[in-house]
């Protein structure tokens, strides 16, 4: 059989594209190891940015609390003020759930 220029020059081709993918695939294996590690810091640390819009839900969830508790204290206070004695047991319980939040909320600087 004799080698034709055509063959020869797929032959050598295919061997330029085979060296290339292993080489590429060796690189990945050995890289492999520390693409994992660093995902896995990544995972398991918090950012500056990330930990600053955690609390920042946080203070807003309580705030919307306050809110609610307040809405409810108020609706409880004007029953009690017409005479109903359970809604005054219930307005110093919302009160005192209220009094127990309130320092958990930072105050904004005017």
């Amino acid at each position: 059989m004799r080698a034709t220029p055509q063959l020869v020059l797929s032959l050598a081709i295919l061997s330029l594209t085979l060296s290339g993918c292993l080489v590429r695939t060796a690189a990945n294996v050995v890289t492999a190891p520390v693409r994992v590690a660093s995902k896995a810091v990544d995972v398991a640390t918090t950012s500056q940015s990330e930990a600053d819009e955690n609390r920042g839900r946080e203070i807003r969830r309580r705030e919307e609390k306050l809110a609610q508790l307040e809405r409810r204290m108020s609706k409880e206070r004007q029953a009690c003020n017409a005479g109903d004695k359970g809604a005054c047991k219930d307005a110093e319980e919302t009160r005192e759930e209220y009094l127990e939040l309130l320092p958990q909320v930072p105050v904004e600087p005017r």
